[in-house]
């Protein structure tokens, strides 16, 4: 009788009748299932979640070394940038009054507005304010005059040479005006000053 007629003859419900041989295969299969689940339980099951982890930190180091090595790749355009900003930067500094100098700004922005043509009602500058690196000091203005004049002005303001901007703008009729075209400006020009670490302010 051949190994595979032996096996056909074999009845499951019986192995105690089984050839010795049989019964140690099956001993040692049985042996071999409940070893590989004891060990999955023990400690592939336990080990899941440790890999788990591993396996998202790595895709987190992998996303932080694309970062880093983009950035590296573009570090030489990085600092042509930073000088750029440096440069700017410089040129807006050379745009702020000095404290000597803002008396004389002062007066140019006054000599803008008469010189568009416009009636000076207030010209009140508040005192600075200090801010990180340099000083605000907004000015109240008034004036009146036609819609072209005050076109002239603001035009006027944005050539000057040092920085001055233009806030809480306000453009009205002129009550009891004989001319319909009267305008009133009401405006806060404001221009800065860098403050000198060295001295202070």
């Amino acid at each position: 009788m051949n190994l595979i007629e032996e096996l056909q003859s074999l009845d499951i419900n019986e192995p105690g009748r089984w050839p010795l041989a049989f019964r140690a295969v099956a001993v040692a299969l049985v042996f071999v299932a409940v070893a590989a689940f004891g060990a999955y339980m023990l400690v592939i099951k336990t080990e899941i979640p440790l890999l788990e982890r591993a396996e998202r930190e790595e895709l987190e180091l992998r996303a932080t070394f694309e970062q880093k090595q983009t950035k590296a790749a573009n570090f030489d355009a990085y600092r042509a940038q930073l000088a750029e900003i440096e440069r700017s930067f410089g040129t807006m500094l050379r745009q702020l009054p000095g404290r000597t100098e803002v008396p004389s700004l002062l007066v140019d922005i006054s000599q803008t507005g008469l010189g568009a043509g416009l009636e000076e009602k207030l010209f009140q500058p508040t005192g600075e304010i200090q801010r990180d690196f340099y000083a605000e000091l907004p000015i109240k203005i008034r004036l009146t005059g036609s819609y072209h004049e005050l076109g002239n002005f603001v035009s006027g303001i944005a050539a000057l040479p040092r920085i001055v901007t233009l806030h809480d703008i306000s453009i009205a009729p002129v009550a009891g005006s004989d001319s319909s075209e009267e305008l009133r400006l009401d405006v806060t020009a404001k221009t800065y000053r860098y403050l000198d670490e060295v001295s202070g302010g």
